[in-house]
């Protein structure tokens, strides 16, 4: 993917392994050097909405962080796009912070940028907005997997 290029739910397919009912990011709206925009369309016909909360649906704030370290791999995958085909894991996340609920109808926007990378692990700020305000944030800590990566 070229800096600056958006990308579609088929490119996002070929850079994460997830799949329905995990896959929690739709578009990518903007990419640079350090820094991607995704976007998810939250649904009322999400199977979560179903038990959080009937009556009154909210999206789970770990699925928001979820969709957040998502957008990230795909940050990361773009960055050293030779290890596309091995895993990425999440490691961890310090700093989280929701500051209003996100409902059907919403359009999450997810911004990441990178705050340090070595090698192939990532720690990246990551802040989610529903119409320009912002819904979450946090600091996410991500690797992709090398250990069958052969030296050059």
């Amino acid at each position: 993917m070229e800096q600056g290029m958006t990308m579609d739910i088929s490119e996002i397919l070929r850079y994460l392994p997830h799949r329905y009912p995990f896959l929690l990011l739709d578009r990518i709206l903007e990419r640079t050097s350090d820094e991607i925009v995704g976007l998810k369309n939250v649904s009322i016909n999400e199977p979560f909405f179903q038990g959080h909360f009937p009556g009154e649906p909210i999206m789970p704030g770990v699925l928001i962080i979820e969709a957040l370290a998502q957008t990230g791999g795909v940050l990361a995958f773009t960055l050293i796009p030779h290890l596309k085909d091995h895993p990425i894991y999440f490691m961890g996340m310090d700093k989280v912070r929701f500051r209003k609920p996100v409902r059907p109808g919403d359009q999450l926007v997810m911004k990441l940028r990178i705050l340090k990378q070595r090698g192939p692990l990532f720690k990246m700020k990551g802040e989610a907005f529903v119409d320009g305000q912002l819904v979450a944030e946090a600091e996410l800590m991500a690797t992709l997997d090398i250990k069958n990566e052969k030296e050059g």
